[in-house]
Formats: C-alpha cells, sequence, structure tokens
C-alpha cells in the first residue's frame, strides 16, 4: 500500500499576492493532512528549483520547513530532491542534515541535466554516507530522465544493490 503521498504546492501567477496562496496552502494542507492521518498516510511536500519551474509556489527545504511548522501535522514531511535543492542552493550535506527531522523521503537525480545520478557534479556516494547518518529509513527515489535506455544507465546503481537488499 502507498502511505506517502506527494503534494504538489501549484503555481503562483507573475504579480499575485503569494501570501494569499501561502495561508490557501497551508488551509489546504491542514485539511488533506487530518485526511491522510486518518488513512495511515503520509502528505509529502516538495521544493522545486526556481530555474526548471520559476512560478512553482515552493523554491527552498527553509519555505518547506515554515509550511510544516505552520501547518503542525505530524503527518506532513519534506520530499528533499536532491537535484532541486543543488540548483536551488547547493550545500547538499549540510540540508540533509538540517532537514533530517522533517524529511519523509529523498529523490535524486545528476546535475545539471537531470539524467543518471552517477552524472554531474553531485557527489552521491558521499551524500548517501549523511543520509545514513540520520534517522531516516526510507527508500531513495531515483527521478530522472535516462541518457539513452533505462536499462543501459543503470550501472550506477550495481554498487548498492546489496545494501538495497
Amino acid at each position: 500500500a502507498c502511505t506517502k503521498l506527494h503534494v504538489m504546492a501549484g503555481l503562483v501567477p507573475h504579480g499575485a499576492d503569494r501570501a494569499a496562496f501561502h495561508d490557501a496552502y497551508c488551509a489546504n494542507l491542514d485539511y488533506a493532512a487530518a485526511k491522510a492521518r486518518a488513512a495511515g498516510c503520509t502528505l509529502l511536500i516538495e521544493p522545486i528549483n526556481a530555474r526548471d519551474v520559476p512560478d512553482y509556489f515552493l523554491h527552498t527545504p527553509a519555505e518547506a520547513r515554515a509550511i510544516i511548522d505552520v501547518v503542525g501535522a505530524p503527518n506532513l514531511r519534506l520530499q528533499l530532491d536532491l537535484y532541486h535543492c543543488q540548483i536551488s542552493e547547493g550545500d547538499l550535506a549540510m540540508h540533509i542534515r538540517e532537514c533530517a527531522d522533517i524529511t519523509g523521503h529523498f529523490q535524486i537525480a545528476g546535475v545539471p541535466g537531470r539524467h543518471e545520478p552517477d552524472i554531474g557534479e553531485i557527489a552521491y556516494p558521499y551524500l548517501f554516507d549523511e543520509i545514513d547518518e540520520t534517522s531516516y529509513d526510507g527508500f531513495i527515489g531515483c527521478e530522472y530522465t535516462p541518457k539513452g535506455q533505462t536499462e543501459d544507465g543503470l550501472g550506477w546503481f550495481t554498487p548498492w544493490r546489496a545494501k538495497a537488499g
């Protein structure tokens, strides 16, 4: 059964009142979190970088933490997509540590092209060790566009296969 649901924050039109969107988003999350809690589910909110989706409401982990704090639901957590976080702010190890108490799911992809995680500037083996140092015990999702055929690009996972069990 799926017990974690990603709840998108949506787009804010240019010139719109962000405060009104903030209030509506928090109210909607509060309502949805209560319904999800009754069903045994956790809601996840994900900051998405402003380069890829400039009008998205939620861009940074700090913004997500502020929303989570305002809503105050125990089943509202952060989906920390390290691809988006690297583009928005970098300093991924620090974000992993600082957000450990609110992270409900991790996602990865290579930066800058959002390809396999072994392509680009992020040292995922180091970051996997950082994640292991936290209390996180869930899966790490892969959300990327393969450079070629999916099967051809899975070699990066070989060293982690035994750990994945």
